[in-house]
């Protein structure tokens, strides 16, 4: 029961702004696909992305694979993926990182992008490598919050997001929420013994971004559209202030925003 309770309350924090999220959140770099293809030594048949979202990180792989197949659990993401993607190689099923309703050996590729924290560790290691062809590829990756785009800026990203998490909280809405550290994944798909080789690598995307896309990056955060939906307001989440600071230190142009990605990759 315990279980299904955290399971629940992850998968729920993501309901009710999938169009904010997959208008506003960056897609993981090209450089992921062809790393991953290398280190697979194959053109790869089927990609997995595990707690694939509104596809941003499934859509990538298209004509990539004969088949790449997003599995997420969040029925309101898996329609805003559907609706995102135009390639008929690239499909979306329900399901968990730790019950995917694949065959065994069937996968040459998986990927969990910006996701694996709110999975738990164990379990899903085991079911990526049961479906993991020998020497098949697993990647985590995640991106650092937020871009490098001016330091003010930043400031006003992170103390929004920092009263977000004390207004979440306030107003009850993180209950049976779990959450895992992200700079202790490496240790963990070490640790969990299904993988022969682990290891960590950075790469880095540049994304066009303005004051209003930092300031939609910001609700794109389950901690910051929840409260919002829940009657909070934007002075008490700081995003008032973050507008503030975004227009008059980024404005309305576009300029170049640097993405951090840290990838950790397993080899079955």
């Amino acid at each position: 029961m315990a279980e299904n309770a955290h399971v629940n309350a992850n998968v729920g924090r993501w309901y009710g702004f999938a169009e904010t999220y997959d208008r506003y959140r960056p897609q993981p770099p090209t450089a992921v696909v062809d790393l991953l293809k290398m280190l697979a030594q194959k053109p790869p048949e089927t990609v997995v992305d595990l707690g694939a979202g509104t596809g941003l990180s499934t859509r990538i792989w298209a004509g990539h694979a004969r088949q790449v197949i997003g599995i997420e659990p969040n029925p309101d993401m898996r329609k805003e993926a559907a609706l995102q993607t135009d390639s008929h190689d690239v499909v979306y099923r329900a399901g968990l990182s730790t019950s995917t309703g694949l065959e065994d050996a069937s996968v040459d590729i998986v990927t969990i992008s910006q996701a694996l924290h709110w999975m738990e560790p164990q379990p899903t290691f085991v079911e990526v490598a049961r479906i993991l062809r020998p020497e098949g590829v697993f990647a985590a990756y995640d991106c650092d919050w937020p871009p490098a785009v001016h330091w003010e800026a930043e400031i006003a990203y992170n103390e929004c997001m920092a009263r977000a998490i004390e207004v979440e909280g306030r107003l009850g809405l993180r209950e049976n929420v779990t959450q895992w550290a992200k700079d202790e994944h490496l240790g963990r798909i070490q640790a969990s013994g299904q993988f022969r080789y682990v290891r960590e690598v950075t790469l880095h995307s540049i994304e066009m971004g303005n004051a209003d896309r930092l300031v939609g990056l910001a609700t794109s955060q389950a901690r910051v559209s929840r409260p919002l939906m829940n009657g909070a307001t934007e002075d008490e989440l700081g995003l008032t202030n973050l507008r503030d600071v975004a227009r008059r230190t980024l404005g309305d142009e576009p300029r170049p925003w640097y993405f951090s990605y840290r990838v950790r990759i397993g080899v079955k």
